[in-house]
């Protein structure tokens, strides 16, 4: 009697086991991983200001951000960083005066070529378009798709003395797809950049 109350147990419970183990797996094939979630980001207002005077060129900046001297080895004088604390965006401002140099001219013509081209083995595709701000200034503007540091770049001149360039850099390594509410947040203010640039 013993056993058997021993052996019913042990029944009971393999049963009570196999019950759970078939219900886990019954609807494991069914199950899907939830993709990743990213959180909401609030933007601010667009709001512009004036950039500060002392430089050969002046704009409207976002009021959400701060203007920075470019620290890198090769900056040169005019070159800034336009920064967003937080959204972890900036815009690298870079500024030649050209001197009426055609070789100069070419070079920078062909650096920023090759700055946006460097990006190629990543980017998904590169659509380039020419952008004529009110004043009749031309820009060209490449928007880069996929992975990639830089999602936004442009470029003006005048071809004589001023070379105006800009590019849009995030500093964390994400999916640009997250990303993708800031990026248009932030083209918005480099568009109202593009349309009020005037060199003094």
């Amino acid at each position: 009697m013993p056993v058997f109350r021993l052996y019913h147990g042990l029944s009971a419970v393999l049963l009570f086991v196999g019950a759970i183990f078939t219900s886990c797996t019954s609807s494991g094939g069914d199950y899907t991983p939830k993709p990743k979630g990213y959180n909401r980001i609030d933007l601010p207002p667009h709001s512009y200001q004036q950039l500060p005077a002392g430089r050969p060129y002046t704009f409207e900046y976002s009021q959400h951000a701060r203007v920075l001297r470019d620290s890198s080895y090769l900056a040169q004088p005019n070159w800034i960083n336009i920064y967003y604390p937080k959204l972890g965006a900036n815009v690298q401002i870079t500024y030649t005066n050209v001197q009426q140099n055609p070789k100069l001219f070419n070079k920078m013509m062909e650096d920023a070529r090759k700055l946006t081209s460097k990006h190629q083995i990543k980017a998904s595709a590169i659509d380039e378009s020419i952008m004529r701000t009110p004043s009749g200034m031309k820009v060209a503007v490449f928007e880069l798709a996929g992975d990639v540091p830089s999602q936004f770049q442009f470029y003006t001149t005048d071809s004589t003395k001023h070379f105006f360039r800009g590019a849009l850099y995030f500093p964390i390594a994400t999916a640009n797809d997250s990303l993708a509410p800031i990026i248009d947040y932030v083209k918005k203010d480099i568009v109202q950049m593009l349309n009020t640039l005037k060199y003094q």
